[in-house]
């Protein structure tokens, strides 16, 4: 990934937080309807190369969230995955590649 599109990438997922704290019905859209509420907010179709995309509202003080990873003894990378991890590239960069990278081109 360029840093280019690193850079677009960060830039979309803050767009996507930032809506979602601004506006309750497109946050409840998000996490019901996450592909095409993104879709709506970029005017842009999403390709996820066939991965699920799950948003869940982590905005209440009172709860605490614990996400569980894949166990990495059972998933297998792909080339582009395994060569982020070795550049150390964080997660994000890796999730949000197939959502983020056309947006603000």
């Amino acid at each position: 990934m360029t840093n280019q599109e690193r850079e677009n990438a960060e830039k979309n997922l803050k767009t996507i937080i930032k809506k979602a704290w601004e506006d309750e019905t497109f946050k409840q859209e998000l996490v019901s309807n996450p592909v095409q509420a993104i879709e709506k907010l970029s005017g842009k179709p999403l390709d996820l190369k066939g991965k699920k995309l799950i948003v869940t509202d982590q905005t209440d003080y009172s709860a605490v969230y614990i996400n569980i990873p894949a166990n990495p003894e059972n998933m297998e990378l792909t080339d582009a995955e395994l060569e982020a991890v070795a550049g150390g590239q964080f997660n994000l960069e890796i999730l949000w590649t197939g959502i983020c990278i056309g947006w603000g081109n």
